[in-house]
């Protein structure tokens, strides 16, 4: 197994342009099963650093859909982890030839509060600059702290994601 540098790197606009293409390939593949995808993780909030891993959310009307493509998605390079400690995900991830993950796949079925978790986190630091620049430092100091150790990074971070999370959901309550 590849040693996986924790890195954050500043923001790229190529990130919506890999999000786009590797939809695309997706809903390709997965027809005739109709997946709505969304960008989702830091990479998809424009000004914010982050690892250089586009996060996908996909969402469907069944989740067994996901089951059904899952040899698909091995064909496609992808690796499947099943729900990986979140009940009703199926999660997978792909890497390039340097055995760098550069996707992770996130599929929900319709409905899963996941989904709306993940959307009003991405839509709160769009919508909050100061805050994704908060969270840049934070995720910059686990980096330097934990540049081996993806657990400890992830760690390190959590409260104050809990708190941004916390911040989002009284926010969209407003809106």
């Amino acid at each position: 197994m590849a040693v996986r540098k924790v890195e954050v790197v500043p923001h790229t606009s190529t990130w919506t342009e890999l999000f786009q293409k590797e939809t695309q390939k997706l809903t390709d593949m997965m027809e005739p099963y109709e997946i709505v995808f969304y960008h989702i993780g830091s990479t998809s909030v424009p000004g914010l650093g982050a690892k250089p891993i586009i996060d996908l959310l996909a969402e469907a009307e069944d989740i067994l859909n996901f089951d059904r493509v899952t040899p698909k998605l091995e064909k496609m390079g992808y690796v499947a982890k099943g729900e990986n400690g979140i009940v009703g995900r199926r999660y997978f991830y792909k890497e390039d030839e340097n055995r760098q993950r550069i996707f992770h796949l996130h599929a929900f079925e319709k409905g899963n509060s996941e989904i709306f978790r993940h959307l009003v986190f991405r839509d709160y630091l769009r919508e909050h600059p100061e805050e994704a620049k908060r969270y840049e430092n934070v995720k910059m100091i686990a980096a330097k702290k934990f540049p081996y150790d993806i657990d400890s990074y992830i760690n390190y971070k959590d409260s104050f994601v809990k708190e941004i999370e916390e911040a989002a959901f009284k926010w969209a309550d407003k809106k």
